[in-house]
């Protein structure tokens, strides 16, 4: 063989299972190191020839990717004889490049490589192999023409009206781990399997959106090159135009939002026709992330109505002051970048095609009208978290609880298989909100397994091996009310190398466990108990006590308080398993050590309390609320004041100046005290 496919030699075992799926790499892979692969051959063109066992041939063309493969067994897109046939040569190419004598190893499994370990039949004394070389290079080398010849002028026509909205993504650069440069994209995830070869980028991505993502996955890498050269990762802006004379587009949405604020929820049954035209125009301007906060709003709103459980004032207050403070971000001075504030690039839905998720445990969460769930799936080779969320109406006020839910079916399995298993699927599809739906078409498959809980191979940007880092990473995020509206941003896989304590406090009813990291730094695993769940802190107690074996991992959400970081679990992955706390069996009644008690929390107390005096407002309406209500702002500005607090303090002394002086006049005031106040909320 005197030419040379780089190109197949470059597909490493992750690579070729992301391309076809892993039970196929392992047939053939097996077939391979058996000695029953086929006699390799390649023509002067290149073209990669293969006589296999059972009478097949199979060609795979110069240039060509796997699924152009041209194969005897009638078998659609890369079957097992392609993937035989390229483990066959990359081993024939390895066993050519090997030393030879006394010094050389075995034979190169198939689908195997040294990841720069030496092997366990390595001579004593021989020098170690060398790390894998990073490969240097950039995506955002291909030129638009490259992209055209590809995908065709179709999808490149929507790429560029999705350029001109303007989208971010995040570009992380090839690392020895993982030497294929990745782009998240607000839709999927692209990856660039092979050094200089566009055929070979790879998406979730159903094929009607697969090109279009190419193309802007390649734009991404093209800013990042020029705005971040030699960064291992950045999250960049790619197009659009900044925000000038035609403003955000939500006039009319704040316009609505005023209305509710001076009126109240109360008095808001009037408004539905008027969110029905803001919603429409919302969405006829792809405004995504206000769009979804107006639909957040109106659900608030109609709630209350209702007489719903679901209705809280507080979070009627958040959304209005969200509508406002994306305005901001986007027309103030240093605005923000104006698709990650607005979503003008997020599309409601993209269908994915063949993907596999990793079931990280879920959530269990009812009313007296009705239990629902969310499922915490990671897809391959992404950190993006996806969310499968499922409601079920309670007539009589008796739902089930978690042990009950575990067996009711979702998109074709059971909660509790998909939230401890893997599940693979022809029949996703991923909304702008990171939420995911299952279809349950006869002719598109999916397939769960039980999952041991190995986790570490999941995307780093998932695991985290270092909270300090985290917890600094999480300080530099924008304020919550202008980043982008999706489902579990903050859930995590946290590796755990030690439980330092675990200790239950009867008066919250709440297990707190003190967990480290392998570097050391700790974080607190903090569950409280509820009636949907209830064997939920009896099953995380034993599953972090090693009951069940040694816990390896914690998933779920993280935020920061006091300094530190409080892990809400989903999941627990022990030796072999996951154990999932809100689906758990029990009632919470056995024996929990106890914990230390609950320190005060002054700070936390004020700034609660305000945020209640504003949510009142919103709820009652400027025009409506007692005489009294600017004398309760100022006497709750003087405690902000007292304990360090001063702007927020002035900030709700300016809101009760108004109120006394024009109660209609005083949304900008309202929402500069909500917006500060919730910040600070969330930074405490």
């Amino acid at each position: 063989m005197t030419a040379r496919r780089a190109d197949l030699l470059a597909l490493t075992p992750d690579a070729l299972a992301a391309l076809t799926n892993r039970g196929l790499l392992k047939r053939a892979a097996k077939a391979v190191d058996a000695g029953d692969g086929p006699e390799v051959g390649i023509e002067p063109d290149g073209t990669l020839t293969g006589e296999h066992p059972d009478g097949v041939r199979t060609r795979i063309g110069a240039g060509a990717d796997l699924d152009a493969a041209d194969c005897d067994c009638g078998a659609p897109g890369a079957c097992r004889h392609v993937l035989t046939l390229v483990l066959a040569y990359q081993a024939t190419a390895a066993a050519a490049a090997a030393p030879t004598g006394p010094a050389a190893a075995g034979p190169v499994p198939a689908g195997g490589r040294s990841g720069g370990t030496a092997p366990a039949d390595a001579v004593p004394g021989s020098p170690p192999p060398t790390a894998p070389a990073v490969p240097d290079w950039s995506p955002g080398e291909f030129g638009d023409d490259e992209i055209e010849a590809l995908i065709g002028s179709r999808a490149l026509v929507l790429a560029r009206r999705t350029h001109r909205r303007g989208y971010n993504a995040l570009v992380r650069r090839p690392t020895a781990v993982d030497p294929a440069p990745l782009v998240e994209l607000p839709s999927c995830t692209v990856r660039f399997l092979v050094p200089h070869q566009l055929n070979y980028a790879h998406t979730a991505a159903a094929s009607g959106a697969h090109g279009e993502a190419v193309a802007l996955a390649v734009w991404a890498c093209r800013v990042a090159d020029e705005t971040a050269p030699g960064v291992a990762e950045t999250r960049v802006e790619v197009g659009g135009a900044t925000a000038g004379a035609d403003g955000s587009g939500l006039t009319a949405a704040l316009e609505l939002a005023d209305e509710v604020l001076l009126d109240g929820a109360v008095n808001s049954g009037g408004l539905a026709a008027g969110f029905a035209v803001v919603r429409r125009d919302l969405e006829a301007a792809n405004l995504r992330w206000p769009l979804l906060a107006l639909d957040d709003l109106a659900g608030q709103l109609t709630a209350y109505r209702e007489r719903s459980a679901h209705h809280h004032p507080e979070r009627v207050a958040e959304l209005l002051a969200e509508l406002h403070a994306r305005h901001r971000a986007v027309t103030g001075a240093g605005a923000g970048a104006r698709s990650r504030v607005l979503g003008t690039e997020e599309a409601a839905e993209t269908p994915l095609r063949r993907v596999r998720l990793t079931g990280l445990g879920c959530r269990v969460a009812g009313t007296a009208e009705d239990r629902t769930v969310e499922v915490f799936l990671a897809q391959a080779d992404s950190p993006t978290v996806l969310v499968l969320r499922h409601r079920w109406p309670v007539a009589d006020g008796t739902g089930p609880t978690g042990p009950e839910i575990a067996g009711r079916r979702v998109g074709g399995a059971t909660v509790g298989a998909l939230a401890a298993g893997n599940l693979v699927t022809e029949s996703a599809a991923r909304s702008a909100a990171h939420r995911v739906r299952l279809a349950t078409r006869r002719i598109a498959a999916t397939t769960v397994s039980p999952s041991s809980g190995a986790w570490r191979s999941l995307a780093d940007g998932l695991v985290v091996r270092d909270l300090a880092g985290l917890a600094a990473a999480l300080e530099a995020l924008p304020p919550r009310m202008i980043r982008p509206r999706v489902d579990a941003e903050s859930f995590r896989v946290v590796e755990v190398a030690d439980v330092r304590s675990i200790g239950y406090r009867p008066g919250d009813q709440r297990l707190d466990a003190v967990v480290a990291d392998p570097t050391g730094g700790t974080a607190t695993v903090s569950a409280v108990h509820r009636a949907v769940s209830p064997g939920a802190l009896e099953a995380l107690a034993a599953a972090l006590r090693g009951d069940r074996g040694r816990p390896r991992f914690v998933s779920g959400a993280v935020h920061r308080t006091r300094g530190g970081l409080v892990v809400v679990p989903a999941a627990v992955a022990v030796d072999g398993a996951v154990v999932v706390p809100d689906l758990a069996g029990g009632d919470d009644r056995g024996q929990l050590a106890p914990g230390v008690a609950a320190v005060a929390d002054e700070l936390g107390d004020a700034v609660d309390a305000a945020l209640g005096l504003l949510a009142e407002l919103a709820h009652r309406g400027a025009r409506h609320v007692p005489v009294t209500f600017p004398g309760r702002l100022r006497a709750a500005g003087r405690t902000l004041a007292g304990i360090g607090l001063r702007r927020s303090a002035e900030a709700l002394e300016g809101l009760a100046a108004g109120l006394a002086a024009d109660p209609t006049s005083v949304s900008g005031a309202w929402v500069d005290a909500q917006i500060r106040l919730s910040v600070t909320a969330d930074r405490r």
